[in-house]
C-alpha cells in the first residue's frame, strides 16, 4: 500500500455535490465519447467461462476472481478483468459495420492490484472497439482516435467548469506522442515508472505508443496481453496529475492483433497454446473483423476532472482500515 497525502488538501466539493458531479461526467461523457467515435452503447457480462479464452490475462500475472456455478459445476467461471476480446467477438457477431462500434461499462474485479490514490480492486471503465479495415492498420489511424479521444475529455473539462468553476482541474491543451523506444534512448539510466514521469511531467499529457514488446535494451517497457493489442500499434493515454506530482493513466487502447501479429506474440510471450481456444481460433482463421479498442477509467476520469486526491472519493470499494484512517486525517472523503 503506497498513499500520497498532498499538503493541505482541501475538498472542493461536499460529498452530496461530488456524487452529483459523477453522475454528470459519466453521462455526459457517454454520450458525446459515443456520437465522436461513432459507437453504439451494449450492455457486457461481468464474467466469462474460462474456456473461452475471453478474459484479459493483463501484464500475465494477475489472476481473476473465480467460481462454479449450481448449473455449470465443471465450467470455471472468471470475474472480467477487461472485456478486450469480448468487444471483437460481438462485433463480429452482431452485424456491425466498417468504422461502426460499441461501448460498454465495464465492471471489473482485479484483487492483485496494489492499493494506492489511483489504484483499486474495483475497475469501472468504458470498454470499446471498433471495425477498421485491415489496410487501416496503421499509426495514423492510431493516433486520429486518440485525437478524437483527447478532444471528448477536452470538450468535458469546459462543461464541468461550466457546472463546478471552483472544483474543475483544468488539463493541458494538446497531447504529445511518444514511443516506448524513444524514452529508453533518451533515458537510458531511468526505469519506464521514471520515464513516464519524466516525459508527461515535462508535456502535459502524453500518448506513449508501443508497449509490449522488448526495446533495444531487450527488456520490455511494460507488459501486456500477447492476444488484443498488436504491440507495434497501441499505447497508453498519459496526464501528468499536479495534485499528487504523478502520472495518471486514463486509457489503454491500441489497435487490435490480425492474424500475424497475433502468431508473433503468441511465440514471443511462450503462450502459443492459446491458439486452440475458441477465440485465438476464430482470429487465426480470419473470422473475425480488424478493429480499434480500449477502455477509459470513468473514476480515474471523474478525479482527473475534479482534482481529487483518491479513487476513492469518487467510487466504492474496499481499502485496508490504515488507508481509511490516513485518508480522514488528510480531510480526503472516501465514498
Amino acid at each position: 500500500m503506497h498513499l500520497i497525502i498532498p499538503e493541505k488538501y482541501e475538498p472542493k466539493l461536499s460529498v452530496r455535490e461530488t456524487q452529483r458531479a459523477i453522475r454528470f461526467i459519466r453521462e455526459t461523457f457517454q454520450d458525446e465519447f459515443g456520437k465522436e467515435m461513432n459507437l453504439s452503447r451494449v450492455s457486457a457480462p461481468m464474467f466469462v467461462d474460462h474456456s473461452t479464452g475471453l478474459n484479459d490475462d493483463l501484464n500475465g500475472t494477475e489472476s481473476p476472481v473465480s467460481f462454479t456455478m449450481q448449473d455449470l459445476p465443471n465450467h470455471k467461471i472468471e470475474i472480467v478483468h477487461s472485456l478486450a476480446k469480448w468487444k471483437r467477438m460481438t462485433l463480429s457477431r452482431n452485424d456491425f459495420d466498417l468504422h461502426e462500434g460499441i461501448y460498454t461499462n465495464m465492471n471489473a474485479i482485479r484483487k492483485d492490484e496494489d492499493l494506492d490514490n489511483l489504484h483499486s480492486i474495483y475497475v469501472d471503465q468504458w470498454d470499446w472497439e471498433k471495425i477498421i479495415a485491415k489496410e487501416e492498420r496503421t499509426t495514423a489511424v492510431l493516433k486520429e482516435h486518440v485525437r478524437k479521444i483527447f478532444k471528448v475529455i477536452k470538450h468535458m473539462e469546459h462543461e464541468v467548469w461550466y457546472k463546478y468553476p471552483q472544483a474543475v482541474y483544468h488539463l493541458p491543451d494538446k497531447i504529445h506522442f511518444v514511443t516506448t523506444q524513444e524514452l529508453e534512448d533518451r533515458w537510458p539510466e531511468k526505469s519506464p515508472e521514471e520515464r513516464e514521469k519524466a516525459i508527461t511531467q515535462e508535456l502535459g499529457c502524453v500518448f506513449l505508443m508501443k508497449i509490449g514488446g522488448p526495446l533495444k535494451s531487450g527488456k520490455r517497457h511494460d507488459g501486456r496481453a500477447p492476444d488484443y493489442d498488436d504491440w507495434n500499434l497501441n499505447g497508453d493515454i498519459l496526464f501528468w496529475y499536479a495534485p499528487l506530482q504523478c502520472v495518471l493513466e486514463l486509457s489503454s487502447m491500441g489497435i487490435r492483433v490480425d492474424e500475424d501479429a497475433l502468431r508473433r506474440q503468441l511465440k514471443m510471450a511462450n503462450a502459443e497454446d492459446r491458439s486452440q481456444l475458441p477465440f485465438h481460433k476464430a482470429l487465426l482463421n480470419e473470422e473475425l473483423p480488424y478493429t480499434i479498442g480500449g477502455g477509459i477509467g470513468q473514476s480515474r476520469l471523474c478525479l482527473l476532472l475534479l482534482g481529487k486526491a483518491h479513487v476513492g472519493e469518487v467510487q466504492a470499494s474496499i481499502w485496508p482500515q490504515a488507508m481509511v484512517e490516513q485518508c480522514k486525517n488528510a480531510r480526503i472523503q472516501l465514498l
